[in-house]
């Protein structure tokens, strides 16, 4: 409990100040912990405002069309999120009439509602007793107990949140796993740690042994492959063709050039003609590759190839897509893309910058 008192005490008096912090909405606090998932404060502060002026309440995200949510989530990357969202509030509507259900159980139940979310919903939002465990907490956990087994394992991971569960104050669970993310995100971080400044240091056995830096424990992990991807910018007179991906998996539901991975064998130019007429059915004449652009996702990493194409024959289908269209250059930008097809967008709008280049994204910015 001591541990507990000191940690609420420290998060009233040192906690930043960020817009999720100012309301007791269960729908803003629901909106603003699935886009901190994976991705840092600073990012998702804007998306965040953007997004509730679009969508303000559970009702109007369960009737929005997908092409204005998709857009709105369009560059905060693991898209699954977005569209598990939508999929929950439509539940939240025919199941709870609009309102978020109260405990952790019936949250469990909703889409894209796992042991983090809800118990951090049920907890921040209705006052549950439920303990919220990210990898901040898990970094935390780790050098307060000093924990020497690999916490990418999932018996690790259930270690890790039977303790946090047994540190939980009832009552004040909230206030509790907001300190432990804070104090996760900027005093216990993975690097350099502030151990000076921590408040609950006398806690931490990592610290009291000297040993903060080698915890957690962490297996390393796989190389990440590297494939190369040839997409074509097809051209008929002005307009330029784009295909919507499938609903599911990867990008689901986001616009994008045709195009796809090259080939034992195959020359970037090859592939790109064959993959427009793979799924569109059309023949073109390949001419430069304009841009090049590194790209990396969760578990992979690219290098997208994009190619000036014409349109000499055929009638455009969606062969492998759900849509296809033909869009002004300008039009380009009402519709919500990957990160990577958006720099070969900013090329096309900006013929001068049009030269083959790694135009690098961070790789620690990664879409799914």
């Amino acid at each position: 409990m001591k541990f507990a008192t000191a940690l609420i005490k420290w998060f009233e008096q040192s906690k930043r100040d960020l817009p999720w912090r100012k309301t007791n909405d269960p729908y803003r606090i629901w909106i603003s912990e699935v886009m901190l998932q994976q991705t840092q404060v600073a990012t998702v502060i804007p998306y965040y405002h953007r997004f509730l002026e679009k969508f303000p309440d559970v009702r109007s995200l369960a009737s929005a069309p997908q092409g204005d949510l998709m857009k709105a989530w369009e560059g905060l990357g693991y898209y699954a999120r977005a569209r598990n969202l939508q999929h929950a509030a439509k539940e939240i509507v025919s199941k709870y009439g609009g309102t978020l259900p109260r405990t952790q159980e019936a949250l469990r139940t909703l889409k894209g509602f796992g042991p983090y979310t809800s118990a951090s919903v049920a907890s921040i939002a209705f006052g549950a007793d439920a303990a919220a465990v990210d990898g901040n907490v898990i970094r935390v956990i780790a050098r307060l107990r000093a924990i020497k087994e690999d916490v990418r394992l999932q018996p690790t991971k259930d270690a890790v949140q039977q303790i946090a569960g047994e540190l939980l104050p009832h009552g004040k669970a909230g206030a509790f796993n907001e300190a432990m993310m804070e104090l996760g995100a900027t005093v216990c971080t993975p690097k350099r740690p502030n151990c000076d400044g921590c408040p609950v240091s006398e806690h931490c056995i990592a610290y009291q042994t000297n040993q903060v830096e080698k915890f957690p424990v962490k297996s390393k992990l796989a190389v990440a492959p590297h494939y190369h991807i040839a997409v074509g910018v097809v051209w008929r007179e002005d307009h330029v063709l784009i295909a919507l991906r499938q609903a599911e998996g990867l990008l689901g539901n986001l616009w994008e050039f045709p195009g796809g991975k090259v080939k034992a064998g195959e020359t970037l130019a090859t592939c790109c003609r064959r993959e427009v007429e793979e799924e569109t059915g059309l023949k073109v004449m390949v001419q430069a590759e304009f841009i090049a652009v590194k790209h990396a996702y969760t578990h992979f990493k690219i290098t997208l190839h994009a190619f000036r194409c014409e349109y000499v024959s055929g009638e455009a289908a969606p062969k492998q897509s759900q849509e296809i269209r033909w869009v002004k250059p300008d039009e380009l930008l009402h519709f919500a893309f990957p990160k990577a097809n958006r720099r070969v967008i900013d090329a096309i709008l900006n013929p001068s910058s049009q030269v083959i280049h790694p135009a690098t994204l961070s790789l620690f910015e990664t879409e799914q």
